[in-house]
């Protein structure tokens, strides 16, 4: 067995690391930059109030650690464990509100999955699946482009996506798939319902088998020049269109 503090993983930037001690993560060590020392007093007192051990180290530490905009801050974390795929579904009905997923047919950039995440937490979305090949995986690189919206996202992790599928269909859940080849705009049908939205991969969009098992394809419509949207920002608009729906109808 490793040690914990073998396992431990650094994540890094402002609201990341003070999402993570606000949500509870088990955190070794705080990192501030000498440089910003004074400039992070909510995330000083944070730490303080839990115990978590605060180190203030030089600038060169970051630069040669971490990746552009980790803004000085940085902490020592246990990484986040992926939830079961029943427990996930079993999320909405704790809450009894109308299950509302998000399936990542694989998804590959972590700057994507941690807009994506970041999106998803803002529209309410109950969790995300994603496939354990081929698919980017959660860590720094994710949380910090989530924002620190990683912390209350929950992600399961299956070994194959069409699974999960299968099992959100036989608990009523209806299965759309972002295409842009769509013959349905977003909001032109019924996204009150239980719903997963499935979005394919960056530039390639959703593989064949995948849209095969999916109840019905959307699209969103465009007029530029440019016939395609950023993944995170086409994941945006469609939740924000299911949120519109359901809004309205409430």
């Amino acid at each position: 067995m490793k040690k914990e503090k073998d396992k431990m993983e650094r994540i890094y930037g402002l609201n990341p690391v003070l999402e993570a001690i606000r949500a509870g993560r088990k955190i070794q060590n705080i990192f501030i930059s000498s440089s910003r020392h004074n400039n992070v007093p909510e995330i000083k007192k944070e730490a303080e109030g839990r115990g978590i051990p605060v180190k203030i180290l030089p600038p060169t530490f970051f630069d040669s650690t971490f990746q552009k905009g980790h803004q000085g801050v940085a902490a020592e974390v246990l990484p986040k464990t992926y939830i079961n795929l029943d427990d996930l579904l079993r999320i909405p009905v704790i809450k009894n509100e109308i299950p509302l997923f998000i399936i990542l047919d694989c998804i590959e950039d972590p700057r994507n999955f941690g807009a994506i995440l970041r999106v998803a937490d803002a529209a309410g979305v109950h969790g995300i699946v994603i496939q354990s090949h081929r698919s980017v995986m959660l860590g720094p690189e994710v949380s910090k482009a989530s924002a620190g919206a990683v912390e209350y996202v929950p992600v399961s992790m299956v070994a194959n996506v069409k699974h999960a599928i299968y099992e959100m269909k036989e608990r009523g859940i209806t299965v759309v798939g972002a295409d842009a080849g769509a013959d349905n705009v977003a909001w032109d049908i019924d996204l009150k319902v239980p719903l997963a939205i499935v979005i394919g991969s960056e530039g390639k969009g959703l593989r064949k088998t995948v849209k095969e098992h999916c109840d019905i394809l959307v699209r969103i419509p465009m007029h530029g020049k440019i016939n395609s949207l950023n993944v995170s920002v086409a994941t945006g608009i469609v939740l924000f269109e299911i949120l519109r729906q359901r809004m309205k109808n409430s």
